[in-house]
């Protein structure tokens, strides 16, 4: 198994794959996230991702924080709060819960990465996970209409307060980035040590041009989202029969059904069958096992909604790509 890594200067290290928790009480309900949870840890996993916002975009989720709360009641019911890593996020345009109701949203509410409202979130988060503090807290997504020192400025509270341990980023353009990581040495400010971009083997252009020459001179960490392409790099949707496989089925046609998927799911279909590992490998495996090796990479997230498939992820780290197979996956 690959050895743990260090996040950017953040102190942590962990296991080169992470937990998505976007499908904890969506698609996979609190047993089986339950299930899913144990089979990491017991594989060996140590960080686990999550955000304020998951699921807020099903029917009846209003405000999110769904994900978290399965998460809470597993390490309260777990006593493994010392076993991970928990990474969440904060910014996606929540309303802010009202004071006498936490489950409740104040309409058009403070949001994005305003400093009051993520003093506000991370206490909601905070509350959902049942911890007092988190290893990773992400800008969820840039707010563009906020200088970039505003949310470092609430950052630096909470890491004086102790309820967070380092800060990431997630969804920036290189410019803000790099403009917030200029701030923070200018003023004194905490700096972002991570970045979660979206990137696979499908979506390379962004994160390579712009992402990768700015994160490997600064020293930051990646934890790329997306890491299987919501899927469609299982091999698990091939013809437009298989979109009813899922919820995301409809999203994977209309992103990935094009001449550039199909020749990326021809070259994992090569590569994982010439793989001389015992267990032999799976495409899900391979694409994992492509960005655990990427450069600047330092654990892809992926996500699972049954032990097997939990099982099946973890068998990434096992892997060892030839320079054969790097070339044929591009």
């Amino acid at each position: 198994m690959l050895p743990p890594r260090s996040l950017g200067r953040s102190g942590l290290r962990l296991v080169p794959l992470v937990l998505g928790g976007n499908v904890f009480g969506w698609t996979a309900d609190e047993a089986a996230s339950f299930a899913v949870l144990d089979a990491f840890v017991a594989g060996g996993g140590t960080a686990i991702d999550t955000a304020d916002v998951y699921s807020a975009w099903v029917p009846g989720h209003a405000g999110g924080g769904q994900s978290e709360t399965v998460i809470g009641k597993w390490l309260k019911k777990r006593g493994r709060r010392d076993d991970v890593l928990i990474f969440s996020k904060v910014g996606m345009e929540l309303g802010m819960a009202r004071p006498d109701d936490p489950n409740a949203r104040v309409e058009n509410a403070i949001s994005g990465l305003s400093k009051a409202y993520i003093k506000q979130a991370v206490e909601n988060s905070l509350r959902r996970l049942q911890t007092d503090y988190l290893d990773l807290y992400q800008s969820h997504h840039d707010d563009t209409t906020r200088p970039v020192t505003e949310p470092l400025e609430a950052y630096a509270e909470l890491l004086r307060e102790g309820k967070i341990r380092a800060i990431g980023a997630s969804n920036f353009s290189a410019a803000r980035l790099q403009a917030a990581l200029d701030a923070a040495e200018a003023h004194g400010l905490p700096r972002y040590e991570s970045l979660q971009p979206e990137y696979n083997l499908y979506a390379r252009e962004g994160f390579e041009r712009d992402d990768l020459p700015l994160v490997q001179a600064a020293g930051l960490g990646v934890i790329p989202y997306f890491g299987l392409a919501s899927g469609f790099l299982t091999g698990k949707y091939r013809t437009a029969a298989d979109v009813g496989k899922s919820v995301r089925g409809s999203t994977i046609t209309k992103k990935y059904f094009n001449e550039r998927g199909f020749r990326v799911l021809a070259a994992l279909d090569a590569v994982a069958a010439r793989q001389t590992h015992p267990m032999g490998a799976t495409l899900a495996q391979v694409a994992l096992a492509w960005l655990m090796r990427a450069p600047g990479i330092t654990a892809p997230i992926a996500s699972a909604t049954s032990v097997a498939q939990v099982q099946e992820l973890l068998g990434a780290l096992e892997l060892r790509l030839s320079a054969e197979d790097v070339a044929e996956l591009g």
